[in-house]
């Protein structure tokens, strides 16, 4: 683990063929054109990229595969794809786009077997399990009987598992379903906060911590980076492997560069 480096990871967030970008899932605004962003990512020194069509489940429909194919062809940095996957043809379908992974969150959710296919089909290393999730407050452990209780400050949580980009509540343990999803062959997990998802206060690092412990498996923090310090606390206190963001550098507030060089500085393995 000493030697591996940790990857930062640009979120491309699409709605209606652009990038979009939103405050706790919502309030979305425009921030550009996807191939132009991934191009100018690839240049800046992102690792990999993740490419999420946000809308796709809601809207019922399927991910943009024909935008996602423009997207992969200007660029040879790793490519992750999620939203709207909800079948082995969709999966397919974006793998033959030029992606190299594949990310589900409601489609897992509704119909876990999926994943195992997948795997079993393609590799591990080809699905990613996406968790959305929200923090609910109890009085004490034993108001969440059978869920992963986390003591933040002098209160207690459980985290929710969320679906249709953020609008339903499954009432999943999000620990548990990482584990499961761990279970049937996903090489790596994407959790992200709705509590903080867009608000530039943070990763919820006890979500990102909670699922890397349980699980073992690689860790993509997603969800409220805002400063080079929060970047480093998703590596240092989060056991995150790799830092997704999108706010910060689709309006230009920090460079991949910058938080590269800062992590490195503290000791955080980075290519360079």
């Amino acid at each position: 683990m000493a030697n591996k480096y940790r990857r930062i990871v640009p979120c491309l967030d699409m709605k209606g063929g652009r990038v979009v970008k939103g405050v706790k899932f919502v309030k979305l605004k425009d921030a550009g054109d996807p191939v132009e962003f991934a191009k100018f990512y690839e240049k800046e020194g992102a690792d990999e990229l993740v490419f999420l069509d946000i809308t796709a489940t809601v809207e019922k429909r399927k991910t943009m595969t024909e935008l996602a194919k423009k997207v992969a062809a200007g660029i040879s940095i790793p490519f992750c794809v999620g939203g709207g996957i909800a079948s082995m043809e969709d999966v397919a379908a974006v793998l033959d786009s030029g992606a190299q992974k594949v990310s589900l969150n409601s489609a897992a959710v509704k119909d876990p077997s999926l994943l195992k296919q997948i795997a079993d089909k393609y590799s591990s290393k080809s699905v990613v399990c996406a968790i959305d999730a929200k923090r609910v407050f109890v009085k004490s452990p034993a108001d969440a009987p059978g869920k992963t209780v986390v003591k933040i400050g002098d209160k207690y949580c459980w985290f929710d598992v969320l679906t249709h980009g953020g609008t339903k509540s499954t009432g999943k343990d999000a620990i548990k379903w990482a584990i499961e999803a761990k279970n049937l062959g996903v090489g790596e997990i994407l959790p992200t906060s709705k509590d903080f998802d867009g608000v530039k206060q943070g990763y919820d690092l006890e979500l990102t911590r909670g699922i890397a412990e349980a699980t073992g498996l690689p860790v993509v923090a997603s969800g409220g980076a805002g400063t080079l310090q929060h970047i480093l606390e998703a590596f240092t206190i989060g056991k995150a492997d790799a830092a997704l963001a999108a706010s910060i550098f689709h309006f230009r507030e920090l460079t991949i560069k910058q938080v590269k060089e800062y992590c490195a500085a503290r000791g955080i393995p980075m290519r360079l």
